[in-house]
């Protein structure tokens, strides 16, 4: 039962960071407007596509269910992983997880951050806190990642 309501409170703290992080970023200036579409997976990974690059990590519903995040195992730049493979792992003090890669692609960077500071997914989840920069592999993937109210409601059958 107690399980229940810290997914519960989770949901509900995750979906206004998800509905805050999914609008579209764009610049001061209209003439140079990018569009940012963020996706998720059940799992309760985030991808954030700006063009080419997808910044993946997880959510803020994963990070408080998770409890206090203590390490953080992430790959070496250059590899590349299929959707749905384990790309890393988080661990916590309550248990530890693997990550998966929403979608195919080639790792360009990772968020060397996390390795001083893994607790930086308790306090960032969903924005400094991203673990890898994928290079998007096949683009028609994302078709099969849920949107933010889509995550909204998984999220909330999740916690009841």
């Amino acid at each position: 039962m107690a399980a229940v309501s810290i997914f519960a409170t989770a949901a509900r703290r995750s979906m206004a960071q998800a509905l805050r992080s999914s609008r579209p970023a764009t610049s001061s200036r209209p003439w140079t407007a990018r569009l940012m579409s963020t996706y998720f997976t059940p799992a309760h990974e985030y991808c954030k596509v700006d063009g080419k690059v997808a910044t993946v990590g997880i959510t803020d519903f994963a990070q408080a269910a998770l409890g206090d995040i203590v390490f953080v195992d992430l790959p070496e730049p250059g590899d590349s992983f299929e959707a749905k493979e384990s790309f890393g792992s988080v661990e916590s003090v309550k248990a530890a997880s693997d990550v998966y890669a929403p979608i195919t692609g080639k790792v360009l960077e990772v968020n060397e951050a996390l390795t001083d500071e893994p607790g930086l997914v308790n306090s960032s989840a969903e924005d400094d806190a991203w673990f890898i920069k994928l290079e998007v592999g096949d683009e028609s993937e994302l078709g099969e990642l849920m949107n933010a109210e889509q995550y909204k409601e998984h999220c909330e059958k999740e916690a009841h």
